[in-house]
């Protein structure tokens, strides 16, 4: 566990969890999984519009940030003179469904049952949401005194980069935090940091040729197939050995493989993109040039045949994000789990969230919120109403501890 948290007024804190109550709040996440916010295309309108109501009735004063009609990100303000400003950010937007016959329940009915809610978003990211907003709304009512902002940004676009979602917000003049907290699937756990990414293709060149005469062609494909091969026995080995105190280990997949041109031609043409995940330490132009090397060998071996690597995305790679576990959003999260007998391990994530946006801003930024990760995107997810019922509490406590004038930081 880590040391100097912050403290939490036990009477305070008692005022605040008091005005928390499950139907209400779960009543709030089955209104918004019921609400289909798919992206692609992304239209959350009618999600934002719903927490906008919620948090309008309790007397937050709300705006909206958008550069497209279809993608508002809300931005709604609980404001008490001067002091630090904490901000709480979450996505509304959801991923496809896929085959629905996959699912044993209707992906937007928000079925309960089993003490789960069933449904498309309902841990990613909409339990989030719920908890932020019930968890603030809960701050407000209780009437505790709090000394300065608390933002609840809930936004669009999460799914595909967040360029028009929490990248638009973080760059506003507007709005300039001086802590985040990005709600997602970390069980409940305070996570630090998230890994970076630095996706790679991959596209070996050979000779198109009649397949009936393969001698007068070079294969693509089959060149390919070497460089897979050989970064799984020299690479991907140093990747699991390339560790972190709290991450997990550095790592690589190949999720994408293209090539051909019809079933009688031998190959010109393969490409592979590798999905490459990377921890403090690991730079993004580092991860192409050790991919570089081993292609460059394998296919400098055939005649024929050439080899281009290079980053997936023009803008390149994403470095890791780390913050120091002394700063006070980090001890102000500790603080409200410690105090609710929850977990306090500090951790890192290893998915991308919308926090490197805010983190590209200079905004201190961990993540924390309800459900697990290895649900999201998944046929059936689910969220534990237990889940999100102490997520709601641990957000309010953590907005406590920096804002409360009667807890310390």
């Amino acid at each position: 566990m880590a040391e100097n948290q912050a403290s939490i007024d036990s009477a305070l804190a008692d005022r605040v969890l008091a005005k928390i109550k499950e139907d209400e709040v779960i009543g709030f996440l089955r209104e918004l999984v019921q609400i289909p916010t798919v992206n692609p295309p992304g239209d959350v309108r009618q999600g934002i519009a719903a927490v906008q109501a919620k948090l309008d009735g309790e007397g937050f004063d709300t705006s909206i940030i958008a550069k497209e009609e279809e993608k508002p990100n809300l931005v709604a303000r609980l404001s008490n003179g001067d002091g630090p400003t904490l901000l709480f950010n979450a996505h509304l937007d959801v991923v496809p469904t896929g085959e629905e016959s996959a699912w044993s329940r209707p992906p937007f009915a928000a079925d309960i049952a089993d003490g789960k809610v069933y449904g498309r978003g309902a841990g990613d990211d909409k339990a989030s949401v719920t908890a932020q907003v019930m968890g603030a709304i809960a701050l407000k009512r209780s009437g505790v005194p709090l000394q300065g902002t608390l933002i609840i940004n809930e936004v669009a676009d999460e799914e595909i980069g967040g360029a028009l979602g929490a990248g638009l917000v973080a760059a506003d003049p507007s709005v300039t935090p001086d802590y985040v907290i990005v709600g997602e699937q970390t069980l409940g756990k305070v996570l630090i940091g998230e890994k970076g990414g630095a996706g790679t293709r991959v596209t070996v060149y050979g000779r198109a040729a009649h397949g009936a005469l393969p001698w007068e062609g070079v294969n693509a494909i089959e060149g390919m197939a070497r460089v897979i091969v050989a970064l799984q026995d020299e690479l991907w080995p140093v990747l699991e050995r390339r560790t972190h105190k709290y991450f997990h280990h550095s790592s690589a997949t190949i999720s994408i493989i293209e090539g051909g041109v019809k079933t009688n031609v031998v190959p010109d043409r393969c490409s592979i993109f590798i999905d490459r995940r990377i921890i403090p330490g690991e730079a993004p132009n580092d991860v192409v040039k050790e991919i570089r090397e081993i292609a460059d060998r394998v296919i400098g071996k055939l005649p024929g045949m050439r080899v281009e690597v290079e980053h997936a995305n023009p803008s390149g790679g994403r470095e890791a994000i780390l913050n120091e576990p002394d700063n006070p959003v980090v001890q102000a999260m500790l603080a409200a789990n410690s105090y609710l007998g929850f977990d306090t391990e500090l951790s890192g994530f290893s998915m991308g969230t919308d926090g490197r946006h805010f983190h590209a801003q200079g905004y201190p930024t961990i993540i924390y919120g309800p459900g697990d990760p290895s649900l999201a995107h998944k046929p059936d997810e689910w969220v534990g109403v237990d889940e999100v019922m102490n997520a709601a509490k641990a957000y309010a406590l953590g907005a406590l501890a920096i804002l409360g004038q009667g807890s310390k930081s």
